[in-house]
């Protein structure tokens, strides 16, 4: 029965966050997901009355983000059509190599300020510099798909503390991102804005105005032989299953490693989450090369990785540990003012150099996404450019297909753990220290274009 109560109480959590979110208007202004709301109030809960709330209510919250993320990238490419870009190939390399160089710049200054600062001050593990990637860009899901790295390494506080990191970069982003919009529109650098005063009632709330309500997805198989929701799921899981498989097989190749390598065991660290991303391109591949990708519909995959992202963020939250926090707050506040200086000089000055035309529309997306999550980047965007008049959304899109397998969640953050604690934080600086000046050389070479 623990998982059933457990289950229910994370969709009450979910629905009062929802309530809460729509009935408060400042929340509304800001934007804030209801499963934040909702990890909110449940923190608030256990925080508060911890000793009193059954034990079964909140049984298993810890395990659940570590399993969704693993669906949550399955489902990044899955049903995904190759884009066409035409004219837009200058465009999606400018994009990639700003994004590369904020998320590598992550690295840099986490690394280097943990390394120089923080851990001869208040003795924090080096690994703790590697805390702003993760949680900015990578967000809560990628922190859950983190944990075992982190208790791995015996430092079960990374989850919280990444967790933590997370939360605040969400709000960050998207406080930061309406002021730097309301900056934009007082300068004349964008004349499309849809503020949140000419949303109408309905979409204040968060709801689809009656009428004008979306489809969730196309079936593609008839029920009658398989629900389509029931086979979407399970081509999801198989996609999984291809990252399980692909995780044994780097482990058992681990073993022919030299012994010096071996005994670091940085194979087995690498989590779960990445490896089920190239399983669901690895799916997507088999779907394509025999023309089946017909029944695989990209609304429905979106919902289902959307819910396990919504339930991931609700259980992430609410399961927070305050006193990892009150222990590292001295520390973590001056690694999240790091981070948050780096985002700023991405998103107010590197952007102006890197990006072309709607440089504005495209970095404020940027922005959104190297803070929260892509979602946070996107409603930014609708706020400059609601009917899509600019190319941002397109090219956006196109360089979070060659970005994500890497950085947010990707191959490189999965090994950065690992490796900054068996080799120490200065090889993984210099790594990162040189993609980013390799980034930096091919704009220079490339790409430059003159000062907006």
């Amino acid at each position: 029965m623990t998982a059933v109560v457990s289950f229910c109480a994370l969709c009450l959590l979910l629905v009062c966050g929802k309530a809460v979110r729509t009935a408060v208007p400042f929340l509304r202004k800001l934007y804030l997901p209801s499963s934040m709301v909702g990890g909110a109030l449940g923190l608030a809960l256990l925080t508060c009355f911890g000793d009193k709330v059954p034990a079964e209510w909140s049984g298993g919250w810890r395990n659940l983000p570590g399993f969704l993320i693993n669906i949550v990238f399955a489902t990044m490419f899955i049903g995904r059509r190759a884009s066409v870009v035409g004219g837009l190939r200058r465009a999606v390399a400018e994009q990639l190599c700003f994004g590369q160089i904020v998320a590598w710049g992550m690295y840099v200054v986490g690394i280097g300020v943990t390394a120089l600062l923080l851990t001869p001050l208040f003795g924090v593990p080096p690994v703790f510099g590697t805390l702003i990637e993760i949680g900015f860009e990578g967000g809560h899901g990628t922190v859950g798909g983190m944990a075992e790295s982190f208790a791995a390494l015996g430092w079960n506080e990374g989850c919280d503390l990444g967790y933590t990191t997370a939360t605040v970069g969400m709000v960050f982003g998207i406080t930061v991102g309406m002021a730097l919009v309301n900056v934009a529109v007082r300068r004349g650098t964008v004349k499309n804005i849809r503020s949140f005063e000419d949303l109408d009632e309905a979409e204040r709330r968060g709801f689809y105005p009656k009428g004008a309500q979306p489809p969730a997805g196309r079936q593609t198989v008839l029920c009658d032989s398989l629900d389509s929701l029931a086979w979407h799921l399970a081509v999801v899981g198989i996609a999984v299953l291809f990252g399980y498989a692909l995780k044994l097989g780097i482990v058992a190749a681990g073993a022919f490693l030299p012994e010096g390598v071996r005994e670091m065991k940085i194979a087995e660290a690498i989590p779960l989450f990445p490896l089920c991303m190239v399983g669901g391109l690895f799916v997507q591949a088999i779907l394509s090369a025999f023309r089946l990708d017909s029944l695989v519909d990209r609304g429905q995959i979106e919902r289902i990785g959307g819910a396990s992202l919504d339930f991931l963020v609700v259980a992430a939250v609410a399961t927070i540990r305050i006193d990892f926090i009150v222990q590292y707050w001295r520390p973590l506040a001056v690694l999240l003012a790091a981070g948050a200086a780096w985002s700023l000089f991405g998103a107010c000055w590197l952007s102006r150099r890197i990006l072309g035309e709607d440089w504005f529309e495209r970095s404020i997306c940027e922005f959104g996404q190297y803070t929260g999550v892509t979602a946070t980047g996107l409603l930014l965007l609708r706020t400059v450019d609601p009917e899509s008049k600019t190319s941002a959304s397109t090219v956006f899109g196109c360089k979070q297909l060659l970005h994500e397998p890497f950085m947010g969640g990707g191959i490189w953050t999965a090994m950065s753990v690992p490796l900054v604690a068996k080799l120490g934080p200065w090889p993984v600086f210099v790594i990162s220290a040189g993609v980013v000046a390799l980034w930096v050389a091919f704009w220079l070479l490339f790409l430059r274009r003159k000062p907006v």
